[in-house]
């Protein structure tokens, strides 16, 4: 091993030694509201073990590696490894991040998480620049403008997809049935809502509306069109590829439905439990009332969803859902890097934690086979099908 080697190993270790040390005393002093234990002696064991692989990298590897690439890899793993919006943001990405340019929300139509390490697309858009390419929900994102998505923090993959528009952005996309990326150039566009969706079925007794996204607005007019609607109208409440970064606005929405009860509830290891009661002043309807969920569904609609499954307030109809629901918290580090990290879940009302295990609907119907093809909005959609005929044999 080299002397260079050596003393890198030893200059790491002493200063994880150093920051244990300190959390130690901090930690017996209360300062973190813990104390310092069985935990700390897995923590000094788990650093002898990381010393270890690194001089059995210097050792063995084929080439001299770059101790701080290895390093940042498995910052980035161990980040990667909770879930897929914790992230480790190196000074360089973190940086980018922070001076990135205000107002310029231009963007490619499409809502992206992480799944096995990768960019993956949640739902896109319609008629936005990812639909007008037919990109659909479950492509991988291999490279954004030549960079790996797998070593970029979701943070920064989000805001490499927006710019100014007219601006492009290239991607290499991997689509299920072609295992092969492809190279793909899309335009950013001004950022448009999608419109509310409105039909009425089985001789206008059944009330059809597709969000699209939750936002506070959205959530608005969703209600103005139950109360214009009447009594004696079955309801059946669309979220599939709809998404909501309001987790407030997915509670309001399974309100309107839910006039008693527990909607659902917030806790993580240093938050203290909150739980978010019914309140009868926003309640609407106790009208019959089915609700649509797919692979898309994502964020603030998955909670909707899940506080009417739980409180057994209608049926919830189709695939299981992406699993979001999570409060981000960004640290930053002495060098100039960052955490983000999930620092509380929500849970529906039963203490199932959205973000861990998702939605699964109480009638399980596949969706579209084809990849390539958007959602049906006709007789073939199976989904829809099944959703009205159960609200069809209800009682309004």
């Amino acid at each position: 091993m080299s002397r260079i080697f050596q003393r890198i190993v030893f200059a790491v270790s002493v200063i994880i030694f150093a920051a244990l040390g300190l959390g130690y005393v901090l930690g017996e002093f209360g300062w973190f509201g813990v104390h310092a234990g069985d935990d700390q002696t897995s923590a000094y064991q788990q650093i002898r073990v990381y010393a270890e692989v690194l001089r059995k990298i210097q050792n063995y590897y084929v080439t001299e590696p770059s101790i701080p690439d290895v390093t940042n890899g498995a910052l980035h793993g161990l980040l990667d490894s909770l879930d897929p919006d914790s992230s480790y943001l190196t000074p360089a990405q973190y940086k980018l991040y922070k001076d990135r340019p205000e107002g310029e929300n231009a963007q490619v139509g499409m809502t992206v998480s992480k799944r096995y390490g990768y960019a993956t697309i949640v739902n896109v858009l319609p008629g936005s620049p990812a639909d007008q390419e037919h990109l659909r929900d479950g492509y991988v994102i291999d490279l954004i403008d030549g960079e790996s998505t797998h070593d970029l923090p979701l943070a920064v993959v989000r805001f490499m997809l927006e710019g100014k528009p007219g601006s492009t952005v290239t991607l290499s996309v991997v689509r299920p049935i072609k295992p092969e990326p492809e190279k793909i150039t899309l335009t950013r566009a001004a950022a448009q809502a999608p419109r509310l969706g409105e039909q009425f079925y089985e001789n206008a007794t059944i009330l059809y509306l597709k969000p699209g996204i939750l936002t506070a607005a959205r959530v608005d007019d969703i209600a103005a069109r139950i109360k214009a609607a009447g009594k004696g109208r079955k309801i059946l409440l669309d979220l599939r590829d709809t998404t909501g970064d309001d987790p407030t606005q997915g509670l309001r929405l399974a309100n309107f439905f839910i006039k008693t009860g527990n909607l659902g509830s917030l806790e993580g290891q240093k938050v203290p439990m909150q739980t978010f009661p019914a309140d009868a002043s926003q309640w609407l309807t106790d009208a019959p009332l089915a609700v649509l969920v797919n692979r898309g569904t994502y964020g603030a609609p998955e909670l909707a969803a899940a506080a009417i499954e739980a409180d057994k307030r209608g049926d919830v109809v189709g695939e299981r859902t992406f699993g979001e629901g999570g409060v981000l918290k960004t640290i930053d580090l002495p060098d100039g890097a960052a955490l983000m990290l999930t620092v509380a879940k929500y849970e529906d009302p039963a203490g199932k934690r959205i973000e861990d295990e998702a939605v699964t609907p109480t009638l399980v119907v596949a969706g579209p086979e084809d990849d390539d093809e958007p959602m049906p909005a006709s007789n073939g959609d199976d989904q829809l099908n099944q959703a009205l005929a159960l609200l069809k044999a209800k009682n309004s």
